[in-house]
């Protein structure tokens, strides 16, 4: 039987996508109350479940594609209980885990409105009042880490895309509009990039995929604190400019992935105006905390960098996604990414010009992640962020400080808001770091089963950490007092399993 539609139904069209008004305020207003009761009830829940791969997939409907479609109410019926009692939750007070924060209740409810608009902020035409949000969003984000007002920017997806953004910008202008056409010409010596062992892997993603290869970076060693060395990014820039290499971009970490390490800012910026070079600071998490008092002293140097990424979607407590690239020259956007197809012609770009963002970056076709961020920074305000930073921080502290009361646990690290430290059981004679290491980790994957908190790890000069992650606006003093006897509690229970008897006393 044909499935087209008929010249006559056209004129009346109804297609099975489309919800009338009453369907979608009854089904919107049921979403509501659901999501509604699930946070009113987060805490009290556990931050996860132990379930299998197979397990979880067993939940999805079977077989194919189904050939007829099913009402929006039963769909959101079974889907809604999928989630709640299936998911992992990094808005439970006790998900220490990775840098993703808990999100905004009001930046969830942007997100419905941003997708029901859906604008595409490719372009100002297609998004006329949605690109200007963005653009207040980029500077609002740019003043308050001491950033011109007139820098250029743009949100992506998160810190990957970010960091890649402010790499491309800082090749165009290190290379020249050569390496657009020509691509990378090794006659001419390599580009090379500097930054530290602690630095995320957005950079060899940026190295291989960008065609630069791996090699191209130069690693530089960190002091005990887990900071970049400058005396050696000196050194190594002597000697590679020696060798007839070409170096033009050194990245400095605004609080590390593993630790929260801040990289001596300033000294690298120095360096970087001495050669010439691209300075970037990778913000993507620790940032934002620049507006906290007490903040580490070296974030104040970000203001001179030549760009930043830095991550709404972590210290702004924004929902997924929502990253932000910063340069403190717009035009080494548009150099890098500008390109005009035909199919872009829009009328009066000359009298009223405006942003196009497809020129500023990686995407075309891009949603409206600004709504959300702009919201909650209307909704706090700097103070509103301050204060909410600023108790992460302090909650990370207490946590070093009671750590370190335990005989039972060893504190390793505390920078920003990342706590890191290691059970060490009662009884274990010199020279156990190989098995301290495999019952820490064997220790993580108990805590995470356990549904009563969710570290992650780090790894500090071959120890393995436990690590804890604080950005969270949900989390307590009363989540942070809890944690150690949950640790040593599920330690000691592995410890009596795992332990060889060799190192039983």
């Amino acid at each position: 039987m044909s499935t087209a539609t008929s010249d006559n139904d056209l004129h009346r069209r109804s297609a099975p996508l489309d919800m009338g008004p009453e369907e979608f305020r009854r089904l919107g207003h049921r979403l509501v109350d659901d999501i509604a009761a699930f946070l009113e009830t987060l805490a009290t829940g556990p931050v996860n479940r132990d379930e299998s791969p197979t397990e979880v997939r067993a939940l999805l409907p079977e077989g194919g594609l189904p050939e007829e479609g099913s009402s929006a109410e039963r769909l959101l019926a079974e889907v809604t209980p999928m989630l709640f009692e299936h998911s992992l939750f990094n808005g439970h007070p006790r998900f220490l885990g990775y840098i993703t924060s808990s999100a905004a209740p009001l930046g969830a409810l942007g997100d419905l409105l941003a997708a029901t608009i859906n604008p595409n902020l490719g372009g100002w035409q297609l998004s006329p009042v949605a690109t200007e949000i963005e653009r207040q969003s980029v500077r609002w984000i740019a003043e308050m880490l001491g950033y011109p007002g007139d820098a250029g920017g743009l949100l992506v997806s998160g810190g990957n895309l970010a960091n890649c953004h402010c790499f491309l910008a800082a090749r165009r202008a290190k290379a020249g509009e050569s390496v657009r056409v020509r691509g990378l010409e090794a006659k001419r010596g390599q580009l090379l990039v500097y930054a530290s062992t602690e630095t995320h892997t957005w950079l060899q993603k940026a190295a291989d995929l960008f065609g630069h290869g791996t090699d191209s970076i130069r690693w530089l060693p960190v002091d005990a604190d887990l900071r970049a060395d400058v005396g050696a990014l000196r050194e190594q820039i002597e000697t590679d400019k020696s060798r007839g290499d070409r170096p033009f971009l050194i990245v400095g970490n605004a609080g590390t992935v593993s630790t929260g390490a801040v990289d001596p800012l300033a000294e690298m910026a120095d360096v970087a105006h001495e050669h010439d070079l691209w300075f970037h600071a990778d913000g993507a998490y620790g940032a934002f905390a620049v507006i906290t008092p007490g903040a580490p002293a070296e974030l104040a140097a970000m203001s001179r960098a030549d760009s930043i990424a830095v991550d709404p979607h972590k210290w702004l407590y924004a929902p997924l996604e929502a990253g932000c690239v910063l340069v403190r020259d717009a035009n080494t956007l548009t150099d890098a990414f500008g390109y005009t197809p035909t199919y872009y012609r829009f009328t009066g770009e000359e009298e009223d010009p405006r942003v196009n963002f497809y020129e500023w970056g990686l995407q075309n076709s891009r949603g409206f992640r600004a709504l959300k961020v702009w919201l909650g920074l209307r909704q706090v305000g700097r103070s509103g962020y301050a204060r909410m930073i600023g108790d992460d921080i302090r909650l990370a502290r207490e946590l070093f400080e009671r750590v370190d009361e335990e005989p039972e646990l060893e504190a390793l690290t505390r920078e920003l808001s990342i706590t890191t430290f290691r059970f060490v059981p009662a009884g274990l004679e010199v020279g156990t770091e190989t098995y301290l290491n495999q019952l820490n980790e064997e220790l993580l994957a108990r805590l995470k089963a356990s549904g009563e908190a969710f570290p992650s790890n780090a790894e500090i000069s071959g120890t393995f950490a436990l690590r804890a992650c604080i950005v969270n606006f949900r989390t307590s003093l009363a989540d942070i007092e809890a944690l150690p006897e949950i640790v040593i509690r599920h330690g000691r229970e592995v410890d009596s399993k795992l332990r060889p008897a060799e190192l039983r006393t």
